[in-house]
C-alpha cells in the first residue's frame, strides 16, 4: 500500500482552533519566573514555554486541514451571545499531568477557579446554541501549562498566581510549529 493519500483519505490535520484565556503580560512574566524556579528545584530539563504562550484552554474546537470558517463563525456567534463580567483566577498548585513521557507541568487551583469553571460552562452552553455542541469540552480541568518534561512531579502548593480575566480569544494554532494566531478577541463586561 502506498504512503500517498488517496482521493478518499482525509487530509492531515495542520490547524487547531481553540478558545482560551491569556494572562496579562506582567502575570505571564511572573508565570515564566515561577516555571523556571520550579524547573530548577525539581531538576526538570524541559524549557518553560514563552510567556506569550501561557494560557487556559476553555474549549478545543478541533484539529483540521486548514481553518474551518464555519467553526470560526459559530465560535464568534457563541462569544457574542455570552454575557459575563470580569473575574479573578487563582492558581495555587503545581503538578505534572501524565502524558506518556511528554508530561505537561502545570499550574492548577482549587476554590480560586470557581468563577472560571462557571464561565467555561456558560461559554459551552452558548457554543451548543450556536451549533458547536459536539465541540463543547464537558470535562474541564483548568490549568496553565508551564513546560513539558519526561519527569513527573506530584502536586504541591505554591504561592498563588492570580489575575483578573477581562476577555478571551479564539486561537488558530499551527500544529507542530508552536505558533498561535489570534483570530478574534472578546472583552468581558
Amino acid at each position: 500500500m502506498s504512503d500517498q493519500f488517496s482521493l478518499f483519505d482525509a487530509p492531515p490535520a495542520t490547524d487547531r482552533l481553540f478558545l482560551a484565556i491569556f494572562p496579562d503580560p506582567a502575570t505571564a512574566e511572573e508565570i515564566a519566573r515561577r516555571a523556571d524556579a520550579l524547573r530548577v528545584s525539581h531538576g526538570l530539563s524541559g524549557r518553560p514555554l514563552a510567556p506569550e504562550r501561557f494560557h487556559i484552554t476553555l474549549h478545543h474546537l478541533g484539529d483540521h486541514a486548514g481553518v474551518r470558517r464555519d467553526v470560526v463563525a459559530m465560535a464568534g456567534e457563541a462569544a457574542q451571545a455570552l454575557e459575563a463580567q470580569p473575574f479573578e483566577v487563582v492558581f495555587d498548585r503545581a503538578a505534572s499531568f501524565h502524558n506518556g513521557g511528554n508530561n505537561p507541568f502545570v499550574l492548577q487551583g482549587g476554590e480560586g477557579l470557581g468563577a472560571l469553571k462557571a464561565f467555561q460552562r456558560d461559554l459551552g452552553l452558548a457554543m451548543a446554541r450556536a451549533g458547536l455542541g459536539k465541540r463543547v469540552d464537558k470535562t474541564f480541568t483548568p490549568h496553565v501549562t508551564m513546560l513539558y518534561d519526561r519527569q513527573l512531579v506530584g502536586e504541591q502548593m505554591i504561592e498563588p498566581v492570580k489575575w483578573s480575566v477581562g476577555g478571551f480569544t479564539l486561537i488558530h494554532s499551527l500544529l507542530g510549529r508552536t505558533e498561535h494566531i489570534p483570530l478574534a478577541q472578546w472583552t468581558l463586561g
